[in-house]
C-alpha cells in the first residue's frame, strides 16, 4: 500500500524534515533542560520549554494539555511513551508521587502494575518507532496502535496494529476466530489500512519485573490481509496484457 499524502508538498516536506532527524532534536533538546516528568495514573505529564513544544507536536509524543498556566505548555505522555523517551532515548527523568525520580525497576514494575500487558505493548511501540514510524493510540478503530510514516497532518496512517503474544499476562481473546479477522479486516479495508500483528515472543525467562527483560523479546512482524480471487483467475494475466495495448 502506498503512502496517501495529504496535499501535493506532503510528500516533499516530509522528506526534507526526516522524522529521525526531528526526534533527535527533541532528544538533545529534553536533555540539555534537564526536562522531567510527573507521574500522574496511567500517564506521565511533561513541562515543555517553549522551543520544545513544536518538536513534541513535530514528532507526535504526547498530547498537550490546556491548563491556565500561559508561561508553559504541558504534555500528556502515554506510558508507552513515557518510558521510550527515559529507557530508550534516555532525555526524560520520571519522578514519582513521593517526589523523587523513578530509576529503571522501579519505573518497570510502576507501568507493569498499571497495565497487565504493558510488556508487549512497550516492546511493539519502541519496535516501531525505532523504525522511525510515528505511532499513536489505536482504539478509534479497535486496535493497539495506528502507524503513520510521517506527522499525521502530512500523511494518513498506514498500518493498524494489533499486538499478540503467548505470554500468560499478555495473552488475549482477540483473531483468535476467523470471526475477528473478518471483523478487523473489514474495519482496516474500510479506513484504508494495512493490518499489521506484532507478535511478541520472548526467548528466556527472565524476570518480568525488571526492564532487562525486554532484551528477551522478539517481535515478529505479520501483515494480514484479505485475499483477492481475481489475483488467480487464468485470463487475468491476458486481460491486463490487452489493456496495456490499448
Amino acid at each position: 500500500m502506498a503512502p496517501r499524502w495529504k496535499g501535493k508538498t506532503a510528500e516533499a516536506k516530509a522528506l526534507s524534515e526526516p522524522m529521525s532527524a526531528i526526534v533527535s532534536r527533541l532528544q538533545s533538546s529534553l536533555i540539555e533542560f534537564d526536562s522531567c516528568g510527573l507521574l500522574s495514573g496511567c500517564s506521565v505529564l511533561v513541562a515543555a520549554q517553549p522551543e520544545q513544544t513544536e518538536l513534541f507536536n513535530q514528532t507526535c509524543f504526547g498530547r498537550p494539555v490546556i491548563t491556565a498556566e500561559k508561561d508553559k505548555q504541558w504534555f500528556q505522555l502515554s506510558l508507552e511513551e513515557a518510558l521510550y523517551l527515559c529507557s530508550v532515548m534516555k532525555c526524560i527523568k520520571v519522578i514519582g508521587e513521593n517526589k523523587r525520580v523513578k530509576y529503571d525497576d522501579e519505573l518497570w514494575r510502576y507501568m507493569i502494575s498499571k497495565k497487565v500487558n504493558f510488556p508487549c505493548l512497550f516492546k511493539a511501540y519502541s519496535h516501531l518507532r525505532l523504525k522511525n514510524w510515528v505511532v499513536r493510540a489505536g482504539s478509534q478503530y479497535g486496535v493497539d496502535f495506528v502507524a503513520y510514516r510521517h506527522h499525521p497532518a502530512l500523511v494518513h496512517s498506514e498500518y493498524a496494529v494489533i499486538v499478540l503474544s503467548d505470554e500468560d499476562y499478555c495473552r488475549n481473546d482477540r483473531l483468535k476466530a476467523w470471526s475477528d479477522f473478518h471483523c478487523t479486516l473489514r474495519l482496516c479495508g474500510s479506513v484504508a489500512k494495512m493490518l499489521l500483528v506484532l507478535h511478541i515472543t520472548k526467548k528466556s525467562s527472565d524476570d518480568a519485573f525488571s526492564n532487562s527483560c525486554l532484551e528477551c523479546y522478539c517481535v515478529e512482524e505479520r501483515i494480514v490481509s484479505r485475499w483477492n480471487p481475481a489475483q488467480s483467475r487464468e485470463n487475468q494475466t491476458m486481460v491486463e496484457k490487452e489493456s496495456c495495448k490499448l
